[in-house]
């Protein structure tokens, strides 16, 4: 047997292996890239619902998904903290923590949006989402009836009753 045998003996032998590493290599990375996507898509969705489940779900995944050891990851990490501090303050009047929070909020989709290579500029980020008025009535309706139902079964709050006559009599 001469060496270019030995070498075709090898390749032949060796390149379903490179071949299923190399396919898991990248596989690994898509499913990497799908995840952190998710995060920011949820983030983008519901940026506008800052107190839903799916939005904080995707925000307390933010550490488990990005890598510190890259630069431009490592910004959106940082900026997570600033926000995440921001958001356990209760030193700023209500105005001012709401104005930054949105500040805050945009610049680390922002940093997110140049990892994940889209072109959105802050503005974008900030203004064009879509919350209907009623939404926010339906959120307010609900946490006042749970307010007022706690407060009546904890004993704080009458029950209120009242007696109708009846509109008719056999």
């Amino acid at each position: 047997m001469t060496i270019s045998d030995w070498i075709m003996i090898a390749a032949v032998l060796a390149g379903p292996i490179i071949a299923v590493q190399l396919t898991r290599y990248l596989d690994e990375g898509h499913e990497i890239r799908e995840r952190k996507l998710s995060i920011f898509k949820t983030l983008m969705a519901t940026r506008a619902y800052n107190v839903s489940w799916s939005h904080v779900e995707a925000l307390n995944r933010i550490d488990l998904e990005f890598d510190k050891n890259k630069p431009k990851e490592r910004a959106v990490l940082d900026s997570w903290k600033e926000y995440l501090d921001l958001l356990g303050n209760t030193q700023l009047s209500s105005d001012q923590w709401g104005m930054k929070r949105v500040e805050l909020l945009v610049e680390l989709l922002h940093k997110m949006a140049l990892v994940l290579d889209y072109d959105f500029d802050k503005t974008h980020i900030k203004n064009s989402s879509y919350a209907p008025k009623i939404h926010g009535d339906i959120d307010s309706q609900q946490e006042a009836l749970r307010k007022m139902t706690i407060e009546v079964l904890e004993g704080k709050r009458p029950l209120p009753v009242s007696a109708h006559p009846s509109t008719q009599q056999i």
